[in-house]
């Protein structure tokens, strides 16, 4: 019975020549639904309405290439005999890292050439990232790819999961470990908690290193079953040593910024001149 299992197709529409795959409207849903709610957050604190609409137009081809060349760079054995396939990006292979390396680096150009507080903005992002990560993660279900170790059926019903779930883990008749949904729990309980965090009014690019922190423990030990993975010299897991990385530089960051002087809090005015600005121009206006 087992045998006769059949995945879920990975595609969600075929137009003639052109096929839609679910990774992809998923990618897009995630990318979608953080938008939202990274603009009307923006909005509230004073940020030019178009910001994050913007930033995305540069974001989002910039945080692809760099998430390609951050997964061939560990991969390189994989290309080294057919370099041209580096550019067969619709094959599959792209690292969470790399898109979030290239997306900080754009924002960082992007705050500065329009004015913004760059840990405000990355604060404003940093739900909206989390949320994206976790509805992106069942894109890798429908591909059945980024899951752990072996496991029995048993294993599975035991966790309570919906029967979709556990068929779909089924892959090349053994049962593996779901551990695209530990992660995606893990990212949307971040959220919430993020989420709160605003409520909180923590200095400027707080809210960010928790994202950061929260992220990268819960990666650290998930990939401890992960059966894919990128390796350095061989031999290391790079997600496990980018995560220690990232939390020593994350709390290195917030003990240093917590120290400094006149930091802004994540609820002040994004744009106090520009409104003082804008003021001043709407009163010569009366006079005149």
């Amino acid at each position: 019975m087992e045998e006769s299992i059949e995945p879920l197709s990975r595609i969600f529409l075929d137009i003639g020549p052109f096929t839609i795959y679910w990774y992809g409207v998923i990618i897009g849903l995630g990318v979608f639904l953080g938008y939202i709610l990274a603009s009307r957050e923006s909005v509230r604190l004073g940020m030019p309405k178009e910001t994050f609409a913007d930033l995305l137009l540069f974001a989002i081809p910039i945080s692809i290439i760099s998430a390609r060349i951050y997964y061939v760079t560990f991969r390189w054995e994989q290309f080294a005999d057919d370099p041209i396939r580096v550019f067969y990006i619709w094959e599959g292979g792209i690292a969470i890292h790399g898109a979030l390396i290239g997306g900080v680096l754009t924002a960082y150009v992007f705050t500065k050439r329009h004015n913004l507080s760059f840990w405000q903005l990355v604060d404003v992002a940093a739900p909206s990232i989390l949320l994206g990560q976790a509805i992106g993660r069942w894109g890798n279900f429908m591909n059945q790819e980024v899951y752990g170790g072996p496991v029995t059926r048993e294993f599975l019903e035991g966790l309570m999961l919906p029967e979709f779930i556990i068929n779909q883990m089924f892959i090349n008749g053994t049962y593996y470990h779901p551990t695209f949904l530990y992660e995606s729990i893990w990212n949307l309980l971040g959220v919430a908690l993020l989420l709160y965090l605003r409520r909180v009014n923590l200095k400027q690019g707080e809210i960010f290193f928790t994202y950061v922190i929260w992220y990268s423990v819960g990666r650290f030990f998930i990939e401890i079953i992960r059966l894919d993975f990128l390796l350095i010299f061989g031999v290391l897991k790079t997600a496990q040593v980018i995560s220690i990385v990232l939390v020593l530089g994350a709390v290195i960051l917030w003990i240093y910024r917590r120290k400094q002087p006149g930091t802004k809090r994540y609820l002040d005015p994004a744009l106090p001149e520009t409104k003082a600005k804008a003021s001043s121009k709407k009163t010569k206006k009366k006079k005149k």
